[in-house]
């Protein structure tokens, strides 16, 4: 039976505020990824298809619906689908080999699955050894972002999705029982470790995550669902240049989509020229990058043909999910002045904690840590749990209370471990330390996993990292720690340099650093590859690069307490000169 779709948001469950949205911009372009064009009222019509075949599949509220794809505009319609009859979308990592993918299924307990055919390599003998799934829906993909040269192997009881969607009606689900606490997940996987479900009720997720109905953070979060539709933004066009797998890209795209804007996603490898050609193309108003191995490339090519693409729609350009070092943010502020920069930390588990807003006069800082305006909620405890006095130069650990998520999924140790109790509040503690300043701005030094114990002193990698990249042959830089029987531990720099014949030495990196970093935070020995490790998101791989060092500087590898080897292990290279996620 048919039912009238909802005029107002009835909760600040996902699908209540979707299908109202939906409803009252159906003729507004919703969504673009290369040659898919979809109106609200188009995505709305496809996401009641996908719904109604998920119900009959026999999935049921609360159900996972795992969603191993690339970038497409089937991914929200997933996960908007899965909104509507109460269900949970699963992020899956598509770069995953079959024991990966293996876990996460079983690990999220998943009954679905959604999938594109060339990633097919890891799926295909994963489905044996995991609860049988209700339903898999294979998509081929948008054109150009697949590997044309990977195997396609049918998976057992495969449905192919467009078939799925035209074997249902499009009309509106009643469906009962939808709330704020309706749950929404995210995998994370962070720089080590494997993979963990983040669970969230999902009224703490807008407003934790989603920005609360102000996407743009000028007017504060909104009192009532209703609300969110006096707060749609006309004609706002939005470009997350990272796969929806990552929260940075998931996040930022439903939040627009609850505002009534224009997303725009690049389809398959980052390609720094097809980003600038969307930019001109759709007259983006804003776009997202993922730290600087996302942000060099797109300024690098911006910068080698800067006459090519008409940015002048551009407003604003933000950065979250991995660190931006501050010589890219003074680069940008160049060849792009008068826009806004901003810079968000945050977690999976924690929502956005703050931002860095650059400032007319601060574009020449070229070197140093950001400095983090802090969200409500987020503050910095010492050891002891006490408020660390702001100018103290203490370092502690930074801490949000507030809307957090319920935990790690099927993990209470981890989630006790995680989310403390301090003074009758519930904080999350994502393992960032950072000091505060005078003026109550939070320095980031990194997170204490990576903390490197040189002679008695600690040595935070970001900062390092963010004085490296300043320097003119470096494009990119890992910084780890190795045994070392004098100091305890080595710091080395993981590099690949800018122009590959030309790597720059270790005597003029540690001079470059001189100035700004003190001595024992300097690099004492230096391993050069062709391409530094990092997820298919653009973050981090801590444990590839001490794996990278670890061989690099070991004896049999003949390198003195300051010298430097070539490392022959790199990740691989994507086709067609793109710059890949990883």
């Amino acid at each position: 039976m048919r039912s009238a779709p909802r005029t107002s948001p009835a909760s600040f469950a996902f699908a209540d505020l979707w299908e109202a949205v939906s409803s009252k911009v159906a003729e507004r372009t919703a969504l673009v990824c290369g040659p898919q064009r979809r109106t609200y009222g188009q995505v709305a019509l496809r996401v009641n298809r996908l719904a109604r075949h998920l119900l009959a599949a026999g999935v049921e509220p609360g159900d996972r619906v795992a969603l191993l794809l690339r970038n497409d505009v089937a991914y929200l319609e997933a996960m908007l689908a899965a909104f509507t009859i109460r269900a949970i979308p699963v992020n899956v990592n598509y770069r995953y080999v079959a024991d990966e993918l293996r876990h996460l299924l079983v690990d999220s307990g998943s009954v679905a699955l959604l999938f594109h055919r060339d990633l097919c390599a890891a799926a295909a003998g994963v489905l044996d050894g995991v609860p049988p799934m209700r339903t898999v829906l294979a998509l081929d993909g948008v054109d150009g972002s697949g590997d044309p040269a990977a195997p396609s192997v049918a998976l057992p009881h495969e449905v192919a999705y467009e078939a799925a969607l035209a074997a249902q009606s499009p009309d509106p689900l009643d469906v009962a029982g939808r709330s704020g606490d309706d749950r929404y997940l995210m995998y994370t996987g962070g720089t080590t470790g494997r993979p963990k479900g983040v669970l969230w009720r999902q009224e703490d997720a807008f407003f934790a995550c989603l920005g609360g109905g102000d996407p743009l953070r000028l007017h504060g979060p909104v009192d009532a669902p209703a609300e969110v539709l006096e707060r749609l933004v006309d004609g706002f066009c939005y470009l997350p240049i990272a796969p929806l797998m990552h929260a940075a890209a998931q996040w930022t795209t439903l939040s627009w989509l609850f505002a009534g804007g224009t997303t725009v996603l690049l389809p398959g490898s980052l390609d720094p020229a097809a980003a600038w050609q969307a930019v001109h193309d759709e007259r983006v108003n804003a776009l997202t990058v993922v730290g600087d191995a996302v942000g060099r490339p797109l300024v690098a090519a911006w910068a080698a043909e800067p006459e090519r693409w008409d940015a002048s729609s551009l407003m604003a350009i933000s950065n979250g999910g991995a660190p931006m070092s501050p010589s890219l943010k003074a680069r940008i502020a160049e060849l792009f002045p008068g826009r806004v920069i901003t810079d968000g930390f945050g977690s999976s588990e924690s929502g956005v904690q703050g931002a860095q807003r650059l400032q007319s006069g601060t574009q020449g800082a070229a070197t140093g840590l950001a400095r983090f305006v802090p969200s409500e909620g987020t503050e910095v405890f010492d050891e002891e749990l006490r408020p660390v006095a702001p100018g103290s130069g203490t370092v502690g650990r930074v801490a949000k209370s507030g809307r957090l998520p319920l935990g790690y999924l099927g993990d209470p140790a981890k989630t006790a471990a995680t989310f403390v109790e301090v003074g009758g509040r519930r904080y999350c503690f994502s393992g960032d330390l950072g000091t505060v300043e005078a003026d109550g701005t939070i320095q980031l030094l990194g997170r204490g996993s990576q903390c490197i114990n040189t002679g008695g002193e600690k040595v935070f990698p970001e900062e390092v990292e963010a004085a490296l990249l300043s320097h003119p042959g470096v494009r990119d830089v890992l910084v780890v720690g190795v045994p070392d029987e004098r100091w305890g531990s080595a710091v080395v720099a993981v590099v690949a340099a800018l122009d590959p014949a030309v790597p720059p030495d270790l005597a003029a990196l540690r001079e470059h650093l001189r100035p700004v970093l003190a001595g024992y935070k300097l690099p004492k020995h230096l391993v050069v590859v062709d391409e530094v490790g990092r997820t298919p998101a653009g973050k981090a791989d801590y444990r590839w690069a001490a794996a990278v060092a670890a061989a690099g500087t070991a004896p049999t590898a003949n390198v003195a307490e300051e010298g430097a080897v070539r490392a022959t292990a790199r990740p691989p290279r994507a086709r067609g000169g793109q710059v890949p996620w990883a």
